[in-house]
């Protein structure tokens, strides 16, 4: 069976009093990352900048974004072996996020709240808290 192409994504991490932002989709229980998969001729940080326009109507410069780390994992609701490889940038802005169209609920959160997380979004959390930012 060939090996399906890993998923290539970058996201951002909001983080404010110990807290990181997430998102639920409409209709759906799943907290992420607000981020998205990496366009062809675009880079990590230009991708985690438009998606957090288009999802958390956040105007983030991607030559401002501080890449922290890179996940990989099984892919949510992908076929066994299918990996994520999500580039986690950290997002420095005063602007309150929004959630668009695409976006049924914001989340701040913690490690508390990792059960309710796809793989990368546990492992985020975990790098996150590792590395002093949230609780």
């Amino acid at each position: 069976m060939p090996q399906l192409p890993d998923l290539l994504v970058a996201a951002i991490a909001l983080v404010r009093d110990r807290r990181v932002l997430m998102v639920t989709a409409r209709g759906r229980d799943v907290h992420y990352m607000p981020g998205g998969k990496i366009d062809p001729g675009e880079t990590a940080a230009e991708a985690a900048a438009r998606e957090a326009r288009e999802e958390v109507a956040l105007d983030l410069d991607p030559d401002e974004l501080e890449e922290l780390f890179e996940v990989v994992v099984q892919a949510h609701g992908e076929p066994e072996g299918r990996l994520v490889r999500m580039r986690v940038f950290l997002a420095e802005t005063d602007a309150a996020p929004a959630a668009s169209a695409e976006v049924g609920a914001l989340h701040w959160v913690t490690t508390a709240d990792a059960h309710r997380c796809p793989p990368a979004g546990r492992e985020t959390l975990a790098r996150l808290a590792a590395s002093g930012l949230i609780d």
